[in-house]
């Protein structure tokens, strides 16, 4: 019981320092811009470390399909294509900043990322 709490107290301390390592992260989550396409750059995505989509561009030639289907097929693959290369920048950045302030990673890296 007296470990845990010396451990939680020593994270108390740490506190301005994990503050400042959060806001650190979230500017580098705001700095991460990542690309997504599909259909041989038919259409190509955006994505920011915020995961949030910030552009997407479809080429004359998609619009020519006129076939909404294989549109929508098209834009789901690069969105998709975009948010994973997100999510791995993302953790490694995330990976980056913990070792930088002395967190323990789990196994693996972060959950969710």
């Amino acid at each position: 019981m007296f470990k845990e709490l010396g451990q939680m107290m020593g994270m108390m301390k740490n506190l301005p320092k994990l503050q400042a390592a959060m806001e650190s992260m979230k500017a580098k989550l705001a700095q991460i811009s990542v690309e997504g396409n599909a259909g041989g750059g038919m259409v190509v995505v955006t994505v920011n470390g915020h995961m949030e989509l910030t552009k997407c561009t479809i080429s004359e030639d998609a619009m020519k399909l006129n076939d909404r289907d294989i549109l929508a097929d098209l834009v789901i693959a690069a969105v998709n294509m975009a948010m994973s290369k997100a999510r791995e920048e993302a953790a490694r950045a995330s990976q980056s900043l913990a070792q930088e302030v002395g967190l323990p990673l789990p196994p693996g890296g972060l959950p969710g990322m």
